[in-house]
């Protein structure tokens, strides 16, 4: 069964734009340091959909990737203990949808996005998923 995540990204870093550079073979999303971001790359399945969020600047979703190799122990770990998925772009949102505008919206006020900010790697439920989906006119 497809699961629904959101993956956050510092635009500076990586870039929905780089993302799409990427090409058909995607890129690899690595880095991720923290446990519980860790724990959900393991759970991604092929197919999964991830939104793309660019976190400080900006602080919006603005497009959508697809998970295309699950986890896998991430080269930029020097200890091996974490783990990176591939994602390949999907498509940009024709509006892209800013944290405030999801903060406002009680139907999504339960997101792991508003109650625990700084994890980068979080599920979205189906219903959450349509609903941004609407709000970025896709």
């Amino acid at each position: 069964m497809k699961q629904y995540w959101l993956l956050k990204s510092e635009p500076d870093v990586w870039s929905l734009n780089q993302q799409k550079k990427a090409g058909i073979k995607g890129a690899t999303w690595d880095g991720v340091r923290n446990y519980q971001a860790a724990n959900n790359l393991k759970k991604m399945s092929l197919g999964d959909l991830c939104f793309f969020y660019h976190s400080n600047i900006g602080k919006e979703i603005v497009g959508i990737v697809e998970v295309i190799k699950t986890a896998f122990i991430d080269k930029t770990d020097k200890e091996k203990r974490f783990v990176a998925v591939q994602v390949r772009f999907v498509k940009k949102l024709k509006r892209p949808i800013s944290l405030e505008k999801i903060k406002k919206n009680k139907k999504i006020s339960h997101l792991p996005l508003i109650k625990q900010s700084r994890l980068s790697v979080m599920p979205i439920d189906y219903k959450s998923w349509k609903i941004i989906c609407n709000m970025g006119k896709i």
